[in-house]
């Protein structure tokens, strides 16, 4: 368990370090649009979707690299990328309809959340 918490810790890490140096790129902010959000969302989709179809194809990855990529790393750089896995385990399944229900409720969701934490943070700091 603590050798699981050190591998997570170190990808997310390093996630988070590249998701800042990706946000802070000039060229990527245009018009309103952080492109770097996009950029890492889908970035993240694609190093996920590697370390899967990698794992699946082999069947021989170290349990440890798997945590360090997929929820450090990729956790760390963007949780897109495990909501999207997630999406796709249930379109791969044959459930089309419960991943549509479910990226909908997920957006709505969050962004029912950031407009009312957001509302609260004015509340309790303004």
């Amino acid at each position: 368990m603590f050798l699981n918490c050190i591998f997570v810790g170190l990808g997310g890490f390093a996630g988070s370090v590249f998701r800042y140096l990706l946000s802070i790129i000039p060229a990527l902010q245009k018009e309103g649009m952080t492109f770097g959000t996009l950029i890492a969302n889908v970035a993240g989709a694609l190093i996920i979707g590697i370390a899967v179809g990698y794992g699946e194809v082999s069947g021989d990855v170290n349990p440890h690299t798997m945590l360090l990529i997929k929820t450090g790393l990729c956790g760390g750089f963007t949780t897109f990328s495990t909501f999207a896995l997630e999406t796709w385990g249930l379109i791969s399944s044959g459930r089309a309809f419960a991943a549509c229900i479910y990226m909908a409720v997920s957006m709505m969701l969050c962004l029912t959340g950031i407009y009312l934490g957001m509302k609260a943070a004015y509340k309790i700091w303004m």
